[in-house]
């Protein structure tokens, strides 16, 4: 077993434009020992690598863990590409938020104003932001093979249309009053995508470039459409099938499309972070609405709200964040931040099983050490 391959960077303070004076004196530099250990022992069964990359007035750590190929034994790259999964859906709110603030789009207005047809009949009018704080009460994509590693396997290079994967849900019946509730989705996001494409009249991946990427300088983060590669992979993810870990590197992403579909690397994800904290692609009233939770308890009734238009909010070790999380097969992400950037943390993890919640225990050790 290949031991942590871990690169430690200055963790001297970076004063940042965005920061309070003495803010990052509220925070210790990074816990060292704490954040080799929550990727120590990689390979493993479960988790074949990690990178972790924490950054921000506060200090800085890098390093790495594991195997980027189980067959060659090479180490994790720190500086390599990987899917970010639900991050994606952080892009996609930024764009509606955009074109709102360029009165292109009413956040007040319905889904059904801008996309006729798309829902059916007898569902109440959605409005737009609910799409973005998941309380738009629209159900979950159902696609039954998604859970199951073979079908996943057999399928991985199959094209699916937003509307095909929009459809599958919308065949339901809605979940909730829309606004009343908060329930996570990706069909929300599917179709914010298409909100998006329709106003425009651009697709999602040009938007992308001119939109955000472009002007923050992110040259790694892409939208790979039907493209299954992934060019300079930070490491190859893998899948249990039946107890053989099988290559799933090469993947379509359509399914998960405007909800999840985007490449980064863990530079560029700290990269963007900065910019939209810092207010480089919002104006203030959309930047309210970024860091605004709405006030109404979950669908299930396990708790109050958690997401914003666009980010989540985490409290650990008496420290908020806020960013979001992300799983595709074979890998697991998530990029957070405090408000005043002094702690950033991005992370990139390979499970070889897709967990119900996207969220395997190393990552929760990797972000319990970032902040403790």
């Amino acid at each position: 077993m290949r031991t942590a391959v871990v690169t430690i960077i200055a963790a001297a303070a970076t004063a940042l434009g965005a920061v309070p004076a003495g803010a990052a004196s509220t925070l210790p530099p990074p816990n060292d020992a704490a954040l080799r250990a929550s990727i120590s022992g990689l390979p493993g069964r479960d988790t074949t690598g990690a990178l972790v990359r924490i950054t921000g007035s506060a200090g800085s750590w890098s390093g790495t863990s594991g195997v980027s190929d189980v067959h060659t034994g090479a180490p994790v790259r720190e500086q390599g590409r990987f899917r970010i999964g639900s991050i994606t859906k952080v892009f996609t709110a930024v764009m509606v938020l955009q074109l709102a603030q360029e009165r292109r789009i009413d956040l007040d207005e319905p889904v059904q104003r801008y996309l006729p047809g798309v829902l059916p009949a007898d569902y109440p009018p959605v409005p737009v932001y609910t799409l973005l704080d998941h309380t738009s009460g629209l159900p979950s994509v159902d696609i039954p093979g998604l859970s199951d590693p073979q079908w996943v396997l057999d399928h991985r290079f199959e094209h699916w249309s937003p509307r095909q994967v929009l459809d599958t849900a919308v065949r339901h019946p809605i979940d909730f009053r829309p606004g009343s509730a908060q329930k996570y989705t990706n069909t929300s996001y599917v179709t914010a995508g298409m909100i998006v494409e329709k106003v425009t009249g651009r697709s999602y991946a040009r938007n992308l470039r001119e939109r955000i990427t472009g002007p923050l300088g992110l040259c790694h983060t892409s939208f790979p459409g039907d493209d299954p590669s992934l060019p300079g992979a930070a490491a190859r993810g893998y899948l249990d099938v039946d107890g053989q870990l099988v290559d799933v590197t090469e993947m379509n992403q359509s399914i998960p499309g405007t909800a999840g579909a985007i490449i980064s690397t863990a530079e560029n994800l700290d990269g963007f972070i900065t910019g939209l904290f810092r207010g480089r692609l919002l104006g203030q009233e959309m930047m309210t609405r970024l860091f605004t939770v709405p006030d109404v308890q979950t669908s299930d009734g396990s708790g109050p709200a958690l997401y914003s238009q666009g980010l989540m909010r985490i409290t650990m070790n008496g420290v908020e964040v806020w960013g979001k999380t992300g799983s595709r097969h074979g890998y697991s992400s998530g990029v957070f931040a405090t408000r005043g950037l002094e702690r950033k943390l991005t992370y990139s993890v390979n499970p070889t099983v897709k967990s119900p919640d996207g969220q395997p225990l190393i990552v929760r050790k990797i972000a319990a050490a970032a902040l403790s």
